[in-house]
């Protein structure tokens, strides 16, 4: 379980079998361990406990590859009229209580300022999941399939001092997207004479969680974008669809130095990205 720790001394805990256990009693009705009373149903939350706030990274989806694990910011307030033991909040999908299964295999909590009003003790917490494709707690083989590219609900779990506790299905949702990726950018000749036409190519591709690779990605509207030598900033040059088979090819007129890149702006169920640059000398 997720324990309180001051700023100065994060800790970070794996999704453990404890805490799944505890979950999995407080929405199930049995007796949770070491506490002794009969848990209530999770979406009956007590009036002396309650979560609000829940912000998953910022209000942006997570984006995920095959292999990496992903970091993402939470931030939630508990605000309770009882003195608690511990806390957390979980991102799922299923049916809580009966097939659920979470999505962080790790929360680092940096810190839980305290406050207090009106008899009501407040925690606002600030914390970090980390997204494992490979190591799920839970799910599809304890790994990420894609069809988990969607919104996953959150549920929040409070343990009282002494005994008790309190589970709330929340409203807050979190975005889950498979990452995409821009291969094999090329912009040439190089260098070219001015005037003449320079020709940029790439391929886009999507992660595919339930295979373990990437895979080209068709049909997907891309921004060719311009950078001129000395500058800071991109502009759209033009948009360009791939093919069928996820190819990029397209022409420009060369008028001064500088680099080309491709930009996908992603989906609901993908993220976006950048390919990389190509700097081209005109002559």
């Amino acid at each position: 379980m997720i324990t309180s720790t001051s700023a100065a001394a994060p800790q970070r805990h794996r999704s453990s079998a404890a805490r799944r256990a505890a979950t999995a009693a407080v929405a199930g009705g049995m007796a949770l361990v070491g506490v002794g009373l009969a848990a209530p149903a999770a979406h009956a939350a007590d009036s002396d406990i309650s979560f609000s706030n829940v912000v998953f990274n910022n209000g942006k989806p997570v984006v995920v590859g095959i292999s990496a694990e992903v970091e993402a910011p939470l931030t939630y307030t508990v605000k309770s009229s009882v003195a608690l033991d511990s806390w957390w909040v979980d991102a799922y999908r299923g049916t809580y209580g009966t097939n659920e299964y979470k999505l962080a295999v790790f929360t680092t909590r940096w810190g839980c300022g305290q406050s207090s009003a009106g008899g009501y003790t407040f925690h606002d917490c600030d914390e970090t999941v980390t997204v494992d494709p490979d190591n799920m707690p839970g799910g599809n083989g304890n790994k990420l399939v894609n069809s988990d590219a969607t919104e996953w609900k959150t549920v929040a779990t409070a343990i009282k001092k002494g005994g008790g506790y309190d589970t709330d299905l929340l409203s807050a949702t979190v975005r889950l997207q498979r990452a995409s990726r821009i291969q094999n950018m090329n912009a040439s000749p190089e260098p070219v004479a001015k005037g003449k036409p320079i020709t940029v190519t790439g391929t886009v591709q999507r992660a595919n969680w339930s295979l373990h690779r990437y895979d080209n990605y068709g049909d997907r509207l891309v921004k060719l974008q311009f950078k001129p030598a000395g500058s800071s900033t991109w502009t759209t040059v033009k948009s360009v669809t791939a093919s069928s088979t996820g190819y990029l090819k397209t022409t420009v007129t060369a008028a001064e130095d500088g680099t080309w890149r491709w930009r996908y702006s992603g989906n609901t169920t993908t993220g976006a990205s950048n390919s990389s640059g190509d700097y081209v000398d005109v002559n």
